[in-house]
């Protein structure tokens, strides 16, 4: 058994009071074992699935399957082909906060979309008039546009630009934002994956100011009565609590949004309505998520691709594939 290091103890501890659930928590992260698959139907279910599936959670959406251990999704004819997205199901829990959101939808904008999994989510799940993916990691771009190539997501445009430059431009436009935000992934270790330096608190600290920074452009894109959804696979309460309360105490206006069917899920961190999944729960190596609306009232902006100042890409054409112009 490897032994946990001096930081994955005071974590262990940050995060939970009781001595067994801060050994459970640890033997997670050191002694990794494999979760049970996820897919996403992009496109109708077949009336013969082809995979065996668990029974659903209550907060699971009817086009998602978690299927039992050891199946292989993407090695399947229908993964080529389009028909679902392979995911962690700990995304399907940090998405799921989005099933609360009222339809009609026009506008999501996803601001760090690669490699796609929650833009995939939110136009299954809202329908959206238009769907944008941004992601500003030039070499992340040609996994983001290939599966959303594959998966027929549509109508959908790409862009690569910083976060600062649509706070500048697009103001007020967007029904959704959502923020996948980048962080230290300190759930890569449950799933058996390395992650250097990811307990050390300058890597955490230099991770929550990025957060920071991010999350308040994205606010300045939410339409009056919008909503913005922010996420992490980590687990430090400074990348997530804290980034939310930070945010609420800068940007008064908007509140959080209690989730119902993910009560048990509640962060026993703060009082805020969020939630986490843990990896010891053994739905997934873990999610923070939130749902966060503007609660002031007016109308959203139109906006014009064009206002985008950027390269981008609409599904529906076929210079889509040029994605050397990124």
């Amino acid at each position: 058994m490897e032994k946990p290091s001096n930081l994955l103890l005071k974590l262990s501890r940050r995060l939970f009071e009781n001595p067994d659930k801060q050994e459970d928590f640890i033997d997670a992260l050191i002694n990794p074992q494999p979760f049970n698959p996820a897919i996403l139907w992009c496109q109708n279910q077949p009336e013969l699935l082809p995979f065996t599936v668990e029974s659903p959670t209550k907060w699971q959406p009817d086009f998602v399957n978690r299927l039992l251990l050891g199946e292989k999704p993407g090695k399947h004819p229908l993964h080529q082909e389009g028909y679902f997205y392979c995911l962690d199901f700990s995304s399907i829990f940090a998405a799921s906060v989005l099933l609360t959101i009222p339809q009609p939808v026009r506008l999501v904008f996803d601001m760090c979309a690669s490699p796609g999994g929650k833009s995939v989510f939110a136009w299954k799940a809202l329908q959206p008039d238009l769907l944008i993916s941004n992601e500003v990691i030039g070499k992340r771009l040609g996994m983001l546009i290939s599966n959303l190539k594959r998966c027929q997501i549509s109508p959908c445009t790409v862009v690569n630009r910083d976060s600062s430059i649509f706070a500048e431009n697009i103001p007020f436009s967007s029904d959704l934002v959502i923020v996948d935000a980048p962080c230290t992934g300190q759930s890569l270790l449950a799933k058996g994956e390395k992650a250097p330096g990811c307990f050390h608190p300058t890597a955490i600290n230099r991770s929550a100011n990025r957060q920071k920074r991010i999350i308040a452009n994205s606010a300045k894109l939410v339409a009056p009565q919008g909503y913005l959804a922010y996420m992490t696979c980590t687990y430090s309460a400074e990348e997530n609590e804290q980034v939310c309360e930070w945010f609420l105490s800068k940007f008064p206006q908007f509140q959080a949004v209690k989730i119902t069917y993910l009560n048990e899920y509640q962060s026993h961190l703060s009082n805020i309505p969020c939630y986490r999944l843990f990896p010891q729960d053994r739905l997934g190596a873990g999610a923070f998520t939130v749902l966060l609306q503007n609660t002031e009232v007016g109308k959203a902006q139109e906006i014009n691709l064009d206002d985008l100042s950027g390269v981008w890409m609409n599904t529906n054409h076929r210079g889509a594939e040029n994605a050397e112009n990124f």
